[in-house]
């Protein structure tokens, strides 16, 4: 018992390190990329086309500006998109999910047509028809990810929440005498909140990617920003003459931070989930 209770001790101690290293990098990335916003627009004509090097460590692009700064502030911006996207699409899953729940069989059934509506429509041309209708830009993009975002977050709160009305303790709570709100703040957020926490951290990787690919494809933030899809976009026109840094560098960039998100969802699951803080 007591090799077992260490081992489980020692993983949720590397799960905590895990959490605290991959949240102080993203913070890092959104910092570091907000002061960073004016200096990469700064374009040097003299510098143009250079390869990684000391200087630039992502090279420069054709007009000569660092790409190491542009991909920080792209990446920047793009996280603040998904934080401001993510956390309206989870508040709409929070309310949805728990209204489907408890609020009967016409409720459930109205949430649960609307949650299948918005699967069924593939989920990049719905991000697109949306942001271009809110006018693109920053507002837009943002929007298009907040509203699309939150089915599958609502089914996993349904279903939590669901599982809690039936439990046991909620059953000797009710007979005990609790009412209703102290039932849903001592018994149900409690149970509710670990899921609801992972699944709005793992939002964020999906909405950065999806900002990213509108973006790229044009219907996102405008080009004077330095978005991460915006640079990604730019340099397919100059892989052709071998800038293959260009586009290869801040992919990687942008790969990396969805797995430090994915790493700390993952992570805080195992601290704050009671199922897989045994494993």
């Amino acid at each position: 018992m007591a090799v077992g209770s260490r081992s489980r001790m020692n993983g949720r101690l590397r799960a905590l390190l895990t959490f605290v290293c991959c949240a102080v990098a993203l913070v890092a990335v959104v910092v570091v990329g907000a002061f960073a916003q004016d200096a990469a627009q700064v374009s040097d004509f003299t510098s143009k086309g250079l390869a990684p090097c000391a200087a630039h460590w992502f090279g420069t692009d054709v007009m000569g500006r660092d790409m190491f700064l542009r991909t920080v502030a792209g990446l920047s911006t793009s996280v603040m998109v998904g934080l401001l996207a993510a956390g309206v699409s989870s508040v709409i899953a929070l309310v949805l999910g728990t209204a489907a729940a408890l609020g009967g069989r016409r409720v459930d059934a109205a949430v649960t047509w609307l949650v299948d509506l918005c699967m069924g429509v593939p989920h990049i041309v719905l991000v697109l028809l949306i942001s271009y209708a809110s006018g693109k830009g920053f507002w837009g993009v943002t929007i298009g990810v907040a509203l699309t975002h939150w089915p599958s977050l609502t089914r996993v709160v349904r279903a939590e929440v669901l599982q809690c009305k039936e439990a046991p303790f909620v059953a000797v709570a009710q007979r005990l005498g609790c009412g209703r709100l102290a039932i849903a703040l001592h018994h149900m957020v409690p149970y509710v909140l670990p899921q609801y926490l992972v699944g709005l951290i793992l939002l964020f990787p999906h909405a950065i990617l999806h900002e990213a690919s509108v973006t790229f494809l044009g219907f996102g933030l405008s080009p004077e920003q330095p978005a991460i899809g915006i640079v990604l976009s730019e340099s397919m026109a100059c892989l052709s003459a071998g800038m293959w840094w260009l586009a290869l560098l801040p992919g990687v960039a942008l790969v990396a931070t969805v797995l430090l998100f994915d790493a700390a969802g993952s992570n805080l699951r195992r601290l704050v989930d009671p199922q897989s803080a045994q494993e």
